[in-house]
């Protein structure tokens, strides 16, 4: 089953191999030979504005907090901010929501925003199989779902206050910056957002927006049912590396129309 596997992502990548030596092409197959070595479930997906890629793209995993960009998002699409300058109110929500995960400030952006305003994004993004619990962590999401979302995070933006949002994505505390954070390729900058559930390893995710010199790449990579946090974190970055293997130093040409995914019931 791994064997097939691993053949289907040669045989659904090959054809946009064709396309040119020098396009750059996310290392699938890599990154789901080490997801199907580690434990727990592995999902991931690989977006650029013309190629999609990834295993398990469409399973459901509770969201942890993934979801706080969106909800940042939320509030500064209300329409009684997006257009105003943000306040220190404004800045004493998002900023501790986003930059070191406050729970008790995104329950109160939820609060604030409500769970129609989440569905609404969703809708926005183009997410399909996004959906809202009364206890936001406990909301669902999908590899696929977010790397729609991050990839077009700056046109989902209010534009007064683009700078701000992303600023604070790219500024998670140091503590904070494991998986992704320590594997950001030369050259790039990354936009991520981390959910740990409880931090016993029952989640770890990390979906992030990597750009340099107009190239975007969004990356989501979800992981279950880890045996320790430490563990999830680990899985976290070798998925990541493999994934963005061939981004330094340079990016040569532009990615290839999507010609296929590789995908597990995992």
């Amino acid at each position: 089953m791994r064997g097939a596997l691993l053949a289907a992502a040669l045989l659904l990548l090959a054809p946009a191999a064709a396309a040119g030596a020098e396009r750059w092409r996310p290392d699938v197959r890599s990154a789901a030979a080490w997801a199907e070595g580690r434990q727990g479930s592995v999902t991931f997906a690989v977006r650029t504005e013309r190629r999609l890629a990834g295993r398990g793209l469409d399973v459901q995993v509770p969201s942890a907090s993934v979801i706080k960009a969106m909800l940042m998002t939320a509030y500064l699409r209300q329409g009684a901010v997006r257009e105003r300058p943000l306040d220190g109110a404004d800045q004493a929500l998002l900023a501790p929501t986003i930059r070191r995960s406050d729970n008790l400030t995104a329950t109160r952006i939820r609060d604030i925003v409500g769970n129609d305003a989440l569905l609404r994004l969703a809708r926005a993004a183009g997410m399909t199989r996004f959906a809202v619990a009364p206890s936001w962590g406990s909301s669902l999401i999908t590899a696929r779902d977010q790397t729609r979302f991050f990839l077009r995070l700056e046109t989902l933006l209010p534009p007064r206050h683009r700078a701000y949002a992303l600023g604070l994505l790219r500024t998670i505390v140091p503590r904070q910056r494991w998986g992704m954070g320590q594997a950001i390729p030369e050259g790039w900058r990354l936009y991520f957002k981390g959910g740990w559930g409880s931090g016993t390893g029952a989640v770890d995710h990390q979906v992030g927006l990597l750009t340099r010199d107009g190239h975007r790449v969004a990356i989501a990579v979800m992981t279950v049912a880890n045996p320790s946090h430490r563990y999830g974190k680990a899985t976290l970055e070798g998925v990541f590396r493999r994934l963005a293997r061939g981004l330094e130093p340079q990016l040569r040409g532009a990615a290839g129309p999507a010609q296929g995914y590789v995908q597990t019931s995992r």
